[in-house]
């Protein structure tokens, strides 16, 4: 699901700009993401939210292969709205994901992280 992580970036960065205001320039840590996994991972009903918005960034992924991008902002409006119902920690976890490399160790430790939160959605 790390595509979808960055297709759900992208949509994040492109619709959420009060939490880019509020976490720009915040380096975001394995804590942060470590918060997020256990926030997430302790509410069924946040559970299945992400795991929704995994399937939604695979539909998007889907549109912008055939060029449908009105389906593709369509679908990241619905998505950004499910984000939000995840809170402001995953919000700004994700904007910060967008700078963070994903192959520096920062960037590797957190992804391992994450990894978690998909572990959920193969249940």
């Amino acid at each position: 699901m790390k595509l979808k992580l960055v297709v759900a970036v992208a949509a994040i960065a492109a619709l959420t700009v009060s939490a880019q205001a509020q976490s720009k320039g915040k380096k975001i840590t394995k804590a942060d993401a470590q918060k997020v996994v256990a926030m997430i991972g302790a509410d069924k009903a946040k559970a299945k939210v992400y795991c929704d918005i995994g399937a939604i960034s695979d539909q998007i992924e889907a549109a912008e292969q055939k060029k449908d991008t009105k389906k593709a902002d369509a679908l990241a409006q619905q998505m950004e709205a499910m984000n939000q119902k995840l809170g402001p920690d995953y919000v700004a976890l994700m904007d910060g994901m967008q700078n963070l490399d994903p192959n520096s160790k920062d960037g590797k430790e957190i992804g391992l992280v994450l990894e978690d939160l998909d572990k959920l959605c193969a249940k």
